[in-house]
This record gives C-alpha cells, structure tokens and sequence, in this order.
C-alpha cells in the first residue's frame, strides 16, 4: 500500500489511551555501519529532540530516513519503554535507550500491538496519523551498544516501523494515542 492508499481518519480512532512521549531521536546519518565489534560512529550534536516535524509520506524532517524509497513504510519507529526495560531486567542491567536508535519513545502501551494498525498521537500540537507496518527487529549492534544478548533479548520488542500519513508535530511529554481499538496497557515495573 502506497502512502496515501486506505488513510483512516482520526475520527475512526475512537479509543483513547493517555500516554508519554519520553523521548524522540533525530539522526541525519547511520551511526552502526561496518561491523559492531569496530565501533560506532560518534552521535550527531542534538540527536535527542524536544520536538520533531513529521510529513506525510515522508517522515521525521532531518532524519536519515526521510524521503528514502529504500525505507517506505519505514520511515519512523515508535519503540516501548516498558518492553526495553523488561529487556533490562532479563539480562540484569539498565539499557540506555537511545542506543536502540528508534525515533519514537512511548511510555504507557503495548507498541508491538501497533503492527499493521492505523492510530495517531497527539502531543498538543494536533493528531499526527500513522500506519503501523512492519516489526522494527533488532539487528547484532544490540549486543555491542546495549548488553550481550540484547540481539536475541528484543525480538519481538524492537518496536513498530511506520509511516505518517499526515502532516504534524510531535513533543516530549504527555500524549494522546488514539487507536481503532483498545491497546494493552504494560504492567507497572516489577
């Protein structure tokens, strides 16, 4: 389906979860390139954002994957923190989140559930649609940059890849996800 095809309106999303923006991550090139055990490459100042611009069918403006064919219905990850703390917990440490390199960092719902779904978020700003896709699956930099076995640990929490199918703005902080459904909401940490 091409950007565009089969766009549901926020109208259509009429359950509600209160949810948090924790974080929102803008690289304009790949840091993991070549082989983990080489290193990566050092950060872009100002990767970590307050507030990023979405286009439609485009993605995150100033990402390395905005506008990339290469990456169509790809162009944004949306991330759970609850699934990477869980992460954390198995394999006995804190994970820095940011090393995973997804754009979308939400608190309160089950991400993964997003997959093949429409839903928005909004930040204040007004609704940002989008189109769940493909599962975001962890890749072997996961063992170098957050904890041996992170590789193996986060499949099937890696996130969701999606694209915007509307125009926006997004912020850190709290958020409305609107969904066609109701959304699993992660236990408390234990």
């Amino acid at each position: 389906m091409a950007p565009g095809d089969d766009v549901v309106t926020s109208d259509a999303l009429g359950h509600v979860t209160a949810v948090e923006v924790a974080m929102l991550l803008v690289s304009r090139r790949h840091r993991y390139e070549g082989r983990p055990a080489d290193g990566a490459l050092p950060a872009d100042e100002e990767e970590l954002r307050e507030r990023i611009q979405l286009r439609a069918g485009l993605g995150i403006v100033g990402d390395r994957y905005f506008g990339s064919r290469a990456h169509v219905h790809a162009s944004v990850t949306v991330i759970g923190l609850e699934a990477l703390d869980d992460v954390g917990r198995e394999l006995g440490t804190t994970l820095d989140a940011a090393r995973t390199r997804r754009n979308v960092y939400l608190r309160g719902v089950d991400v993964e559930a997003l997959r093949g779904e429409p839903f928005s978020l909004d930040t204040g700003s007004g609704a940002v649609l989008f189109r769940g896709y493909r599962p975001a699956n962890p890749c072997a930099w996961m063992d170098h940059e957050l904890a041996p076995g992170a590789f193996r640990a986060m499949r099937g929490r890696g996130g969701v890849r999606c694209d915007p199918e509307s125009d926006g703005v997004l912020t850190v902080g709290p958020a409305l996800l609107r969904t066609v459904g109701p959304i699993a909401v992660p236990p408390p940490a234990r």
